[in-house]
């Protein structure tokens, strides 16, 4: 469950054509992905945990059948992938044999967040601090079948780095006042800031590990899911309170985006910011000019919109899935994956990412 293949949330342009070029040689030598389960790809597998997808209906248009996705078949990661020209997905750490490292691991885990107490009531989830870990032991593994710090320096700088946190942090810590006391605490504002200011910390500790080539996600439009048009809306329009939180967020990671990018003490590294919400509220409000015919219920699910409960173990989903908008409460179909890959590997339009897309940030 966490943060969301929603996200991931953009336009269907049919006419839109990806370069012959992406499907050649990788364009970077590794691409190591963070965050939570917008892409997570089975690291939730074996923890204690609510927050997994090992049951169809998920996976349910992959021949092999569930994998740990929450998406009928392919999440962005795995667009991604292709895109950068790798011939298969990147692998999750959790199942990583040591031999593929070098192409870089998927260390994301659904319900993690930036605080470390975020999800924590639905079980067991790798937050982003434990990711890190994950990834300095990686480091080290790379070092030695390199032959040491300075050429395993050389080869990450040229390697992407993916980073998607912030929405659990609100979806499963900052609103659900029955198991969190962080908003009587902290007011919306004070909560972001203090949430802007780890994330940099986590950030620069990437950095010290090697990361150069950093893309940050924007937070999708969290209030209009079905999972919260359920707990607050009965007309299925997008929940305000929630969707201002999450372009307050989106404000100051485009900020740090900024300062990260004008920072002189890090040589070599350019971050990019990846504007998942305006992108995505463009299907929500005109799903028929992008494909779409269900922005604002699951197809697979139960209760209001079905996102009371989420996909059950051996569910029938929608039939016609390409053009349902949301796979299950929170997270996105393989249509809508496909389509937020392309719009940020190579930008449609000048306010889809900032400074640069994926595609000239690679280049570099």
């Amino acid at each position: 469950m966490a943060t969301y293949c929603e996200f991931v949330m953009f336009i269907l342009f049919y006419g839109f054509i990806l370069p012959t070029w992406v499907v050649g040689k990788p364009q970077v030598p590794c691409y190591f992905i963070f965050g939570d389960s917008l892409v997570d790809n089975g690291n939730n597998n074996r923890l204690v945990t609510f927050a997994k997808a090992i049951y169809l209906p998920h996976g349910i248009d992959f021949s092999s059948g569930s994998s740990g996705r929450f998406c009928n078949v392919r999440n962005f990661a795995d667009f991604m992938a292709e895109y950068l020209g790798f011939t298969s997905p990147i692998p999750p750490f959790a199942f990583s044999n040591g031999s593929n490292i070098l192409l870089g691991l998927n260390y994301k885990s659904a319900a993690a967040g930036i605080r470390h107490e975020t999800g924590r009531h639905l079980g067991d989830r790798i937050t982003f601090d434990q990711q890190l870990q994950n990834h300095k032991l990686t480091v080290l593994s790379i070092r030695d079948v390199l032959g040491g710090p300075e050429s395993t320096s050389t080869y990450l700088q040229k390697c992407f780095y993916h980073i998607g946190f912030g929405s659990n942090d609100y979806l499963y810590n900052y609103f659900i006042t029955s198991v969190y006391d962080t908003s009587s605490r902290f007011t919306v504002e004070e909560f972001t800031k203090l949430l802007i200011q780890q994330y940099r910390s986590q950030i620069l500790e990437l950095y010290n590990y090697g990361a150069r080539k950093v893309a940050l996600n924007g937070l999708g439009p969290v209030g209009c899911t079905p999972y919260e048009m359920s707990r607050y809306s009965s007309n299925k329009t997008c929940v305000e309170h929630i969707n201002t939180a999450v372009k307050l967020f989106n404000h100051y990671l485009k900020l740090l985006v900024d300062e990260l990018n004008n920072n002189t003490s890090l040589q070599n590294a350019k971050f990019i910011y990846l504007n998942f919400y305006d992108m995505s509220m463009e299907v929500i409000q005109q799903p028929s000019s992008s494909g779409f015919r269900v922005v604002n219920s699951a197809c697979c699910g139960m209760g209001l919109n079905n996102g009371a409960l989420t996909c059950l173990p051996f569910e029938v989903p929608c039939l016609d899935r390409n053009k349902y908008f949301f796979w299950d409460a929170y997270h996105s179909t393989e249509a809508a994956n496909k389509i937020a890959s392309r719009r940020t590997y190579q930008a449609l339009n000048e306010s889809d990412v900032y400074p640069l897309d994926i595609y000239h940030l690679v280049q570099l």
